[in-house]
């Protein structure tokens, strides 16, 4: 017996010895010739539900197996930590074949030989760009054919173990996996993978990368396809280089390729943005001194010898206009003629920009052969979940087939409780907006008392006004509060759109998204609508102020425009979001890692296996690109709706999105495990949702030109009430300050002190003066100019989209080169099936019924004129 146990230690070491000859960074199976399509792991813990998962685990795996796939089971000896279970799975090449019909994937049937297009003059210029031809294309054009069994000798299968790509093995044998019943469990059948991961009978299900990222693998019959992508697209020193999008395509799948396509997209529309946008900033900026408004502010004979009313009641003193100097110098910046230039300018890049996407997004459609996608999508994507949680049944009227739906009451109490949640959680938003509200009303009393003493009449710490001092620590304070509501809200939304079980997995990603981004609209934004078109336009006049909740009194713009702080609001959101979007992508998922591997690293290479290293990775799940798309839609929001009010906002996206594709692929190829490959024909319903935000943009930026900025007052003063030919703008601040007599405030207003035994003060508003019969009231300049902010706000908007549609309408969607490949490759495609199946019946008519085989050869050969023919 001694003997015996001894043999058995002897075999074990000996067959571990093999095993590390064997290489364990391999993506096959001990055999060196099965490749290993997807990995399930677990950890064998002995709770009390170890005999429920032992017995799910045995289930699963065995139906693997009746599935036709190959399991081959590392010990947790063999792991590096002695702890995990590794089952390697291989889908073998009737499973492949099975499936590929199933799931529609088209496969080559001939080399494309439509000749590409013109070369581009430009292609020298652009040459320190482009990338070596091998990793653009990493394979040649075909024509394609959804796949068949019966039809196997039609397709260019060279080899079988490559015929099928890894991410379209790895897709198939996903489907299966999420299909696979393990059992039967409270009377109801119990199926699929995701299952078993939620409930600890798996701890993990991934496919392999196909090497390690810093180095190529040893193996000569791997593709290291990810080490070329690390090398040629995921560093940052490769910034300005194109992406390898068909390599992406061909190792993560469409969708993830249809994303970096769209990001990447995006981020070269950028660049026209931003320039334009850093040219207005540099108008502003060099017609600074030329700015009248700020020199008769910053002039001692006349703002200094403005006397300006109390900021806040009782507490504040009264000050001098020239003590915000500064800050309406700065303002000149984001506040001139080169505003509403811009503003029309995005309206129409906007256009441009959703119209040749489109076009590009046709183009990638029909180079991935995903022009027929968009029906096999409804039919191949029904979700498991949905399947296992209706239990009733009804006739499919298309198909005639039973399949499982939700009642309707059942639908409507489930939309209740969603829409009700997603309502109490956006309520919860405003009700924090209030709050802060609240905060820069109460603030602002105290820095405005703070910093207005009887010894700071003459300067207020050059750029720190009350104003600013508010409007920059509320806007701190929201973006904490913006992160922590974001936080809760993210894992409610997959709650409640669970809970509504979807039918398919886009409609679910579509519920989604919409619950997602209407929560973030109105969590980013508000701010900014409340300092855009709420702020400073709802203050009364001193003695009948209005007041919050009847205690805290509105804030007043600064003498400059409040256009500024929409600016500070803006940056700083903006700004903030996008270097916690980067900390959270890049640092957090490499500090994980590192804690994650830090044992690995003191043992030898050649014992941490291929599937060990990746199982130590991050898990990049399903709703990994939506919080990638949102991010990157939320920032769309910010440079095209308050874009008038900062037009280095482009720009600012620009740098963003250059690192942000470089963080996006390095945390793809280096950080996470390899995602399963999906498929995906657009960038879906965010395309929909950016055509909405292109649309309210127009309307927000004309808003925000006619009621933040003080271009039209100017407009109307320079037209109708200057006085002075020679300098048309000068006297406008003495214009635009209406006059109050002090001994005209109640108690709750007046201040406590007057040192300087001011009689009048001034406040921004067009009312007339206390000894005017229509004391206090508006005059007749405050209409004239809201009749022309209106005026203006309906011309914008009607010019813009006007403009809008016309570019809209001259650009088709779909390139015409595009749509005559199309049809070439459907009549080609059609004609070698049907030249296929016409060899097939002449063959069977030397064999067989002959009368039969001669009519079915006719209407073969009739079919394929009227191919010609169409």
């Amino acid at each position: 017996q001694q003997r015996g146990r001894r043999y058995n230690l002897f075999l074990k070491q000996r067959l571990r010895i093999d095993k590390r000859h064997q290489s364990k960074d391999s993506i096959f199976f001990r055999d060196g010739i099965r490749r290993i399509d997807f990995v399930l792991s677990y950890v064998d813990d002995l709770n009390k539900e170890w005999e429920k998962k032992l017995e799910r685990r045995k289930e699963f795996e065995s139906n693997l197996q009746k599935a036709g796939l190959e399991l081959e089971t590392e010990d947790k000896k063999e792991s590096e930590d002695g702890k995990i279970y590794f089952v390697k799975i291989h889908a073998p090449w009737e499973v492949l074949i099975t499936y590929a019909e199933v799931l529609n994937i088209k496969v080559p049937i001939k080399e494309n030989d439509i000749p590409s297009t013109v070369e581009n003059p430009l292609d020298c210029m652009l040459a320190p760009l482009r990338l070596p031809e091998k990793v653009m294309h990493p394979e040649p054009d075909y024509f394609t054919a959804p796949f068949s069994k019966d039809k196997q000798e039609l397709y260019l299968i060279n080899d079988e173990s490559t015929f099928f790509s890894p991410s379209m093995r790895n897709r198939i044998v996903n489907y299966i996996l999420t299909r696979c019943p393990y059992g039967t469990e409270e009377g109801k059948k119990k199926f699929g993978i995701k299952r078993l991961l939620n409930n600890g009978t798996y701890s993990a299900a991934y496919p392999l990368h196909d090497c390690q990222y810093w180095k190529k693998a040893n193996d000569p019959n791997c593709d290291n396809e990810r080490y070329t992508l690390y090398m040629e697209w995921a560093r940052f020193l490769r910034f300005y280089k194109e992406q390898p999008l068909d390599l992406i395509r061909k190792y993560y799948g469409e969708k993830i390729g249809i994303y970096f396509a769209w990001l990447g997209f995006y981020t070269e529309m950028l660049f026209l943005a931003a320039v334009v946008g850093l040219i207005c900033f540099l108008y502003g900026l060099f017609t600074m001194d030329e700015n009248m408004s700020s020199k008769e502010i910053c002039d001692p004979e006349i703002g200094g010898e403005i006397i300006m009313c109390p900021l806040c009641d009782r507490e504040c003193e009264y000050w001098r206009l020239n003590t915000t100097c500064e800050s309406s110098e700065y303002s000149h910046l984001f506040d001139n003629v080169a505003t509403l230039f811009f503003a029309i300018f995005m309206g129409i890049w906007v256009t441009l920009f959703l119209e040749f996407w489109k076009r590009r997004q046709a183009r990638l459609k029909y180079e991935w052969d995903l022009v027929d996608f968009e029906e096999e999508q409804q039919q191949l994507q029904l979700r498991p979940e949905y399947e296992a949680k209706c239990t009733q049944k009804k006739k499919n009227p298309v198909t005639q087939e039973m399949e499982p739906y939700l009642p309707l009451t059942s639908q409507a109490v489930r939309f209740c409780i969603s829409g009700t949640t997603v309502l109490f959680w956006v309520s919860l938003i405003i009700a924090s907006m209030i709050a802060v509200i609240v905060y820069r009303l109460a603030v602002y009393a105290a820095f405005a008392s703070l910093m207005e003493n009887t010894q700071s009449l003459e300067s207020i710490s050059g750029l720190l006004t009350p104003q600013l001092a508010t409007s920059v620590t509320a806007s701190c304070l929201n973006f904490v509060i913006i992160m922590i509501l974001n936080f809760f809200y993210e894992r409610i939304a997959i709650w409640i759109t669970d809970m509504e079980i979807p039918r398919t997995h886009m409609e679910y990603e579509n519920r989604l998204t919409m619950k997602m981004f209407l929560f973030q609209f109105v969590n980013y934004y508000s701010s900014c609508f409340y300092v855009a078109f709420f702020k400073g336009k709802f203050v009364g006049y001193p003695g009948a102020y209005t007041y919050m909740f009847n205690r805290w009194r509105n804030e007043e713009c600064d003498p400059a425009g409040c256009l500024i702080e929409l600016t500070t609001q803006l940056t700083i959101v903006m700004a903030g979001k996008q270097i916690w979007g980067n900390i959270q992508e890049a640092i957090v998922p490499w500090i994980c890692n590192w804690w994650g591997r830090r044992k690995a690293r003191n043992n030898p290479e050649n014992l941490y296996s291929r599937w060990e290293q990746d199982h130590d990775l991050q898990t990049f799940g399903p709703l990994g690109l939506f919080y990638e798309y949102l991010e990157m839609v939320i920032q769309f929001g910010f440079i095209t709706l308050f874009v008038a009010s900062f037009p280095l906002a482009p720009l600012l996206a620009l740098m963003n999105n250059i690192l942000e594709i470089r963080v996006d692929s390095w945390k793809l190829t280096t950080q996470y495990r390899r995602p399963v490959a999906a498929k995906a024909h657009s960038i879906g319903v965010w395309q929909e949702i950016l055509n909405g935000m292109a649309i309210l943009s127009v309307v927000t930026n004309a808003f925000i030109v006619a009621f933040t900025s003080d271009m039209i007052p100017r407009l109307v003063y320079y037209y109708a009430y200057s006085e002075n030919e020679d300098s048309p703008m000068s006297g406008y601040i003495n214009n635009s300050l209406s006059v109050f007599q002090i001994s005209d405030f109640p108690d709750r207003n007046k201040p406590k002190m007057n040192p300087g035994n001011f009689v009048i003060c001034r406040y921004r508003d067009y009312r007339y003066p206390p000894d005017h019969e229509k004391k206090y009231l508006h005059t007749m300049q405050f209409w004239h100019i809201l009749a022309a902010k209106l005026a203006f706000i309906i011309i914008m908007e009607h010019v813009v989209f006007i403009v809008k549609f016309f570019v809209a309408w001259m650009i088709p969607d779909v390139p015409a080169d595009v749509k005559a490949k199309i049809k070439r490759e459907k009549y080609l495609t059609q004609k070698i099936l049907h030249e296929y199946e016409l060899e097939k019946l002449k063959e069977k008519l030397c064999q067989g019924d002959k009368l039969a085989t001669e009519k079915e050869v006719i209407a073969t050969e009739g079919r394929m004129e009227l191919s010609r023919a169409m």
